[in-house]
């Protein structure tokens, strides 16, 4: 706020009180009632909390809660089509780097009646997974061709401003967005240093991480809010090597 600005709104304010001096004042001259006058400015006074209580925090939080499920709507949209374009691919990808990920994929077979329960215990799960990834198992050049194909797509979502309010998935953006940038600077991938390999290997573990973290949490959006499209996720899980898009 500008100096000028702040002016104004002082001169403003002096102006509202210096009217309703003016206004009491000629009440007095008229009635000669000062009592009366006292009375309804201290009863208008000790309405002012009431009307803070009901204005700035009941109907402010309830706007600004109804304004908050709205933008989480967009943004669900948002990593709806993150997952439906590229995020299930990328996960059947960086999977195979995990030499553990035969642990985990089971617990995350999931079914149409799970419960709040059991995502929570997968979660639990997930925190304990030892993630050991090893370059050589792996698809390095499928998951750079991948990631090179869809990074503007990644970089649009980084640019929407509404995502600001969704720290993790940002997260998400940033950690694959970077790994794209390391493997497009690899001309080649079968000549890795073991110091390179490992390098290339922390950032798949980063972005694994928080991928399966990110996934999990849109599945279970779906199930509360979606039952019909979670039904279709469930049919093209990644984690299910016996998943069928076909009933």
């Amino acid at each position: 706020m500008s100096k000028s600005t702040k002016k104004q709104r002082i001169y403003f304010g002096v102006l509202l009180i210096l009217l309703s001096v003016f206004c009491y004042a000629v009440h007095f001259v008229i009635f000669r009632d000062a009592h009366h006058i006292f009375i309804y400015l201290v009863g208008d006074v000790a309405f002012v909390f009431i009307e803070v209580l009901l204005v700035t925090v009941i109907i402010h939080q309830l706007l600004s809660d109804r304004e908050k499920r709205v933008v989480l709507q967009k943004l669900n949209m948002v990593i709806g089509a993150f997952f439906t374009r590229m995020g299930s691919d990328l996960l059947k990808l960086v999977s195979d780097f995990d030499a553990n990920n035969s642990k985990l994929a089971k617990h995350l077979v999931m079914e149409q009646n799970w419960s709040p329960k059991q995502f929570l215990e997968i979660r639990k799960v997930m925190e304990n997974h030892d993630y050991e990834i090893d370059i050589a198992t792996g698809d390095l050049k499928g998951l750079k061709k991948l990631l090179l194909e869809h990074n503007d797509f990644v970089l649009r979502l980084l640019e929407n401003q509404n995502l600001l309010e969704h720290e993790s998935f940002t997260e998400l953006l940033w950690a694959v967005s970077h790994l794209a940038e390391e493997l497009s600077h690899r001309k080649n991938l079968e000549n890795l240093t073991e110091k390179d390999g490992k390098h290339l290997a922390g950032d798949i573990k980063r972005a694994s991480c928080i991928l399966i973290r990110e996934w999990l949490s849109y599945m279970e959006h779906l199930k509360n809010e979606y039952p019909y499209l979670f039904s279709l996720a469930l049919r093209t899980n990644p984690f299910d090597p016996e998943a069928s898009v076909e009933l």
